[in-house]
This record gives structure tokens, C-alpha cells and sequence, in this order.
């Protein structure tokens, strides 16, 4: 079983998170802010990977702390769910429409942690959270898993189905990177060997 739990604690935030790679979406998430718990329900619900997320922040003084070290910890708890990485596909991307919203991720589960990020958006908030804070969750989750993760709207207007549509579409391409390749299970896919650092 692909699984892994991480305890996360600094002078700004506990965070605890259970995750598990090949399961079937169940969630069980409560960070104190409400968006953000709505974007890490629908990223569990279609990557399939159960998720348990428990976070207690400095809310008191904004939102960042919260997001950014949900998105390490989830990320870390990612990483060593996958071990040595070993017969995974790797590579995957994904188109995901939300209404008027289209929005691609693609990502290369490498080791190497890299973020693309071309996504705008036309408020500074929705709900209570502030939109400049997705770009942070992504990165803290691109950082700790060890992916390379390019996430783009390709036109919107709605700024929830804009957010909405960039985590969807991560968890789709999640999905589809993870799944074991029958045809090399027993490979680490990568011409040398290993995948982190400088392997291709």
C-alpha cells in the first residue's frame, strides 16, 4: 500500500496529514478555511487518493501560513507515499472545463521540483482566502512532492471555476502519473536508474 502520514508543527501552524495514493477518494479535511478545504476535498475526490487533512494556524493574523504548509506537508506525505517511485506512468497532463473555464496541468513526477504558474485572476479574494494564495499552495506542494508541475487557465471568467478548475485538473493529472504501468512495474522510469537530482 502506497501510503504515508506526516506531523507538521513550527511557531505558525500543526499540521497532520494522511494521505493514500490508490484509494478512492475518500476525504476527511479540516484546515480553518473553508475555500481552501472545498480545493483539497475536489483534489482528493478525483485523483482517487484518500485524504485526511487536520491543520490548526495563526488565522488570526491571515491565511498564508495555513495554505503554504498544508500544501508542504500534503506534498511531503506525497513524496513518501511513492518511495523509490518505482513503475509509475510519470508523466501525465490534463485538460479540465469548468463552464466557461478551461484549465491545463502537466506534470513530470521527477524528483525535480519546478512550478509553472500562468494562472490570473480578476479579485484579490474568494470567500475569505486570498487568490494570490493558490499560487502558493502550488508551489509548496510542487516543492515538498519532488514533481514538476506547469498549471495554466486557458481563458476564464469565473474566479471560482478558474481556482476550481487548476486543482481538478492537477488531481486528473495526478491520477494518471501515479498509476502503476504494468508494463515496467518493476522500473524506476528514468534512463538512469533513479528519478530526483539531475535524472532524466
Amino acid at each position: 500500500m502506497r501510503s504515508a502520514e506526516i506531523s507538521r508543527a513550527t511557531t505558525e501552524t500543526e499540521i497532520a496529514v494522511s494521505l493514500e495514493l490508490d484509494g478512492n477518494g475518500q476525504f476527511d479535511i479540516d484546515t480553518g478555511v473553508g475555500f481552501l478545504d472545498h480545493m483539497l476535498e475536489q483534489l482528493s475526490r478525483h485523483s482517487l487518493i484518500d485524504l485526511t487533512v487536520r491543520a490548526k494556524g495563526d488565522l488570526h493574523i491571515d491565511m498564508h501560513h495555513t495554505t503554504e504548509d498544508t500544501g508542504i506537508a500534503i506534498g511531503m506525505a506525497f513524496s513518501k507515499a511513492l518511495g523509490d517511485r518505482k513503475g509509475i506512468a510519470r508523466f501525465a497532463d490534463a485538460h479540465l472545463p469548468m463552464d466557461e473555464t478551461l484549465s491545463r496541468v502537466a506534470i513530470d513526477v521527477s524528483g525535480r521540483p519546478f512550478l509553472i504558474w500562468n494562472v490570473a485572476f480578476s479579485v484579490d479574494k474568494i470567500g475569505d482566502m486570498d487568490t494570490e494564495l493558490f499560487r502558493e499552495w502550488f508551489q509548496a506542494f510542487a516543492q515538498n512532492a519532488g514533481i514538476t508541475l506547469h498549471v495554466e487557465t486557458l481563458y476564464g471568467i469565473n474566479n471560482h471555476h478558474i481556482a476550481e478548475s487548476c486543482f481538478k485538473a492537477l488531481a486528473r493529472a495526478l491520477r494518471s502519473a501515479i498509476e502503476i504501468d504494468p508494463r515496467r512495474s518493476d522500473q524506476v522510469p528514468s534512463t538512469k536508474g533513479t528519478l530526483g537530482g539531475n535524472a532524466d
